[in-house]
C-alpha cells in the first residue's frame, strides 16, 4: 500500500477558539499561561481543557489519570466551536490513552487542526491511520522553544493564519546526508515512539511513497542505532522514498549521531536530510504530516529543504 495524501483542516482566523490539552506528561501553570498569552496575542481564544494541569495521584510523570487524558482530547475534537487542539506538552503517556480515544467520533466530527511533538507522535499516527486526518509537528505551547524563540512561534503562527507562506520548510545548517531528490506522503515525528509503535494498531503496513522526518531527545548514539535497527529490521522503512532528519538534542556529540545515521539511513538508497530544523531543539519548525512534498538533498553542498506541494492547511 502506498501513502496517500490525508485531508487537510482548514486555516485558522482571528477569534479562532482553540483547546490546549496535555495527553501525555503535566504541564505547570507557570509555563501554561505565558504559551496561552502568546496566543491570545495572536488573536486565538484558547481554552485549557479540564484535566490539562492534572498530575497522575501515583505516577506523577502522567498528567492525570488515562481516561481523563483522552477524556479532553475527544471532547476537544468533538466540540463543532473548537477548531484546534493544540497540546501543551509531550513526556510520556500518550500510547496509555490513545486506545481511549472515540476515534469514529473524531472521525464524524471531521479534520481540525492539531499540533504536537516528541510522545504526541503515537497520536499523529493514530490521526493518519485510524481517522485519515493531516496534522501538524509542531512547538507545544508548554515547551522552551515556543516560549522563547521567536522563529518557533513565527513558524506556527504562519502555518495557522498563512500556510501558503511557509510551505518550504529547512534552516540554514540543513545538508545532503545523502543527495538526491525525492517526493512523497510526509510523515514520522519522535524516532523512538514510531519503533515503540511496532505490533500496535498504529504501526503502519508499508512506508511505500512516504517522506519519513524523524528526530528525538536524549537517545544516545548507541541508543540510536537500536531504534533505526529495529525500523529497519520490522520492515517499517521498506519502500520510504527519503527522510528528512530534525534535531537530536541530547543525544551526544552530533558527529556521533550523524555517524549512526548515515550507517542505518544510508543503506535505504534515497536522499536523506539532516539538521533540517524542526523538533526538540532550540528552534522546532511546524511540519506538515499527511501531504504531499518534494525533499531536496542537493549534492552540492547548498541547503537542502522540505518544500509541501500544498499548503498545511486549506
Amino acid at each position: 500500500m502506498t501513502l496517500a495524501p490525508l485531508a487537510r483542516p482548514a486555516r485558522l482566523r482571528t477569534g479562532a477558539r482553540v483547546a490546549v490539552v496535555s495527553p501525555s506528561g503535566p504541564v505547570p501553570a507557570d509555563r501554561l499561561e505565558p504559551g496561552l498569552d502568546i496566543l491570545r496575542g495572536w488573536g486565538l481564544d484558547p481554552v485549557p481543557m479540564p484535566h490539562v494541569l492534572d498530575v497522575h495521584r501515583e505516577l506523577d510523570y502522567l498528567a492525570g489519570t488515562d481516561e481523563g487524558r483522552a477524556r479532553d482530547l475527544g471532547d476537544a475534537w468533538c466540540d463543532p466551536s473548537v477548531e484546534a487542539v493544540i497540546c501543551a506538552r509531550g513526556g510520556y503517556g500518550a500510547q496509555r490513552m490513545v486506545d481511549l480515544v472515540d476515534w469514529a467520533a473524531v472521525r464524524e466530527a471531521g479534520p481540525k487542526v492539531f499540533v504536537g511533538y516528541s510522545d504526541i507522535t503515537a497520536l499523529h499516527e493514530a490521526f493518519a491511520l485510524r481517522a485519515g486526518f493531516a496534522t501538524l509537528h509542531g512547538p507545544m505551547v508548554g515547551t522552551d522553544a515556543f516560549l522563547k524563540d521567536p522563529r518557533t512561534q513565527e513558524s506556527l503562527r504562519a502555518t495557522l493564519f498563512e500556510p501558503e507562506t511557509v510551505r518550504t520548510l529547512g534552516l540554514e545548517d540543513a545538508r545532503a546526508l545523502v543527495p538526491g531528490r525525492a517526493r512523497g506522503i510526509t510523515y514520522g515525528g519522535c524516532v523512538s515512539l514510531l519503533a515503540a509503535g511496532l505490533g500496535t494498531p498504529d504501526a503502519r503496513a508499508s512506508a511505500r511513497g512516504g517522506l519519513l522526518v524523524i528526530e528525538d531527545t536524549t537517545e544516545d548514539p548507541y541508543s540510536l542505532d537500536r531504534i533505526l535497527t529495529q525500523l529497519l529490521r520490522a520492515g517499517a522503512l521498506d519502500g520510504v522514498a527519503g527522510v528528512a532528519c530534525g534535531s537530536w538534542a541530547g543525544c551526544g556529540p552530533y558527529e556521533k549521531v550523524r555517524a549512526v545515521l548515515a550507517d542505518r539511513l544510508g543503506a535505504l538508497g534515497v536522499p536523506v536530510v539532516e539538521e533540517l530544523g524542526f523538533g526538540h531543539g532550540p528552534t522546532g519548525l511546524t511540519i506538515p504530516l499527511g501531504v504531499p512534498a518534494v525533499l531536496d538533498a542537493p549534492a552540492d553542498g547548498g541547503p537542502a529543504t522540505l518544500t509541501a506541494e500544498v499548503p498545511a492547511l486549506l
